[in-house]
């Protein structure tokens, strides 16, 4: 049996992808220029506490290696996107402790009419034979941004993402638990009914966990906690608290203060955050809750060096440091 172990747990690497052309990189000189230098911002901050490896697509090697830190690795693959969380495997232990990937089905975040996967679909396996592991096939549609795992059997889930359109829409919750105990060693699977309201827009997920809440510890759950009852995500936050505080203690980290911008409510959240050897790469905004988020970081990883980000293009484009990261724990 295989288990995912929490996100803190001692790692050997990160994985991220390289913004290839089309809708990370925009359409303008500008907008790949600043896809480019975030993506290369959050990778050279990692590679200063452990090893971090770069898919590129061939297109994409020169510029990528013109932003990236001499010591980043890069790897060649043909890329429709750069969101290595939900694109690349989600790696396990298995039962003698050695490391394997769980290679999810994916297919543009339930078949989004503007997403294209054809190359993506493949990053799972390729990334698996990169790092050497077993790959662990699965057919259930998911991505590693729609689960959160404490290391102790407890995953985080979304009902409008697992069970959601273009999914998995056949299967039953039943059915669903099953997969992720046979994938993830999941023993408690919690359904939290649905996510933030941005993102169930056009270029949503339509409710990935991992911009709303986190396991810290074993039974600690960190929550998005939009204070501000002009954003609709202030219903959504209480009722998820209530919900998530029947079972676990639950810490809330303050949403920004900023609501809104040129396309409407914001679904900045500073629970996107990743975690690193010794370290948590941690989402900034430029924002006046930027200072009291971080701190609020550095009191859920105690001995860690919390390093900020600027994530607004990341958000722009649909997702944040964790979306675009996926750690490769070390063996047990």
């Amino acid at each position: 049996m295989s288990i995912m172990p929490p996100e803190w747990a001692p790692q050997d690497r990160i994985w991220m992808a390289f913004p290839a052309p089309g809708y990370s990189l925009g359409e303008t000189a500008a907008e790949a220029d600043e896809a480019r230098s975030t993506w290369a911002a959050v990778a050279n901050a990692a590679a200063a506490f452990e090893p971090v490896t770069v898919v590129v697509d061939p297109g994409e090697v020169d510029a990528a290696r013109r932003v990236l830190a001499h010591e980043v690795e890069i790897l060649e693959a043909p890329l429709n996107d750069a969101w290595m969380r939900d694109i690349g495997p989600t790696f396990v232990h298995q039962a003698d402790g050695s490391v394997a990937g769980v290679d999810w089905v994916f297919n543009g975040w339930g078949q989004c009419d503007w997403a294209t996967w054809d190359r993506d679909e493949r990053i799972g396996a390729f990334v698996c034979e990169a790092a050497g592991v077993p790959r662990i096939g699965s057919t259930m549609v998911n991505e590693g941004g729609a689960i959160h795992v404490d290391g102790a059997g407890a995953v985080l889930v979304t009902e409008t993402v697992q069970l959601g359109q273009g999914r998995n829409e056949t299967w039953t919750k039943e059915q669903v638990e099953a997969e992720l105990a046979r994938t993830i060693g999941a023993s408690e699977v919690f359904w939290l009914p649905r996510g933030l309201t941005r993102d169930y827009e056009r270029y949503g997920t339509r409710g990935h966990v991992d911009i709303v809440a986190t396991f810290t510890a074993p039974g600690r759950v960190l929550l998005h906690s939009q204070r501000d009852a002009a954003h609709p995500d202030h219903e959504v936050s209480r009722s998820l608290h209530a919900l998530l505080a029947e079972r676990f203690e639950v810490v809330e980290l303050p949403a920004p203060a900023t609501l809104r911008d040129a396309e409407g409510w914001v679904d900045w959240s500073y629970v996107n955050h990743l975690v690193v050897n010794g370290g948590v790469i941690a989402c900034s905004f430029d924002d006046a809750r930027d200072a009291d988020a971080l701190a609020v970081l550095r009191d859920a990883y105690p001995g860690r060096e919390v390093v900020a980000v600027d994530a607004r293009p990341l958000f722009d484009r649909g997702g944040g440091i964790h979306c675009i990261t996926q750690q490769q724990p070390a063996p047990r």
